[in-house]
């Protein structure tokens, strides 16, 4: 599959606000002071999503590079490296943002074998530092979640910070 961000579509303007300041201030600050890991930490936070991470793209496979869980345990062995055509995050690399309360109502996703499994996932593209696709930044979770018009917006901060990072 080839993806470019030409094709990229604009969130809708409802869901884009600024960001919080201080939720911005505090992510900044985060990856400044611990870097992707501390920051995927303070970003998590103010969602009710148990995990957030970034899928970087390796041909036809995608492969999480970092992933925070609010419960700490060890990264499921089924999300260290998923076939792209699988993934929801093909999504995200075709339309520009991708987000679903709930994937086992949402018929988007119905060539997944994630549907259902994964319940929530909200993501948005990631861009290296020579603005080229590297993959997606993501919340999700095995429970219905949503997400709020203002962590949606933090979530592209931080998605725009992340390439000096990589």
């Amino acid at each position: 599959m080839h993806f470019s961000t030409s094709t990229f579509r604009s969130l809708p303007a409802a869901l884009l606000r600024d960001p919080p300041s201080a939720r911005t201030a505090a992510i900044a600050q985060a990856f400044s002071s611990g870097g992707i890991d501390e920051a995927l930490r303070v970003m998590n936070a103010g969602v009710a999503h148990r995990y957030s991470g970034i899928f970087a793209l390796d041909g036809e496979l995608l492969r999480n590079t970092h992933m925070f869980d609010k419960l700490g345990e060890v990264k499921p062995e089924a999300l260290e490296v998923v076939v792209l055509k699988d993934s929801f995050c093909q999504i995200v690399l075709r339309e520009g943002f991708f987000l679903t309360d709930n994937t086992a109502q949402d018929r988007r996703l119905d060539y997944s074998p994630f549907q259902g499994v994964v319940m929530s996932y909200h993501g948005v593209p990631l861009l290296n530092d020579r603005g080229e696709l590297h993959g997606t930044l993501c919340h999700f979770d095995m429970v219905e979640q949503s997400i709020s018009d203002e962590e949606l917006a933090c979530l592209q901060f931080t998605a725009k910070l992340l390439p000096s990072y990589l």
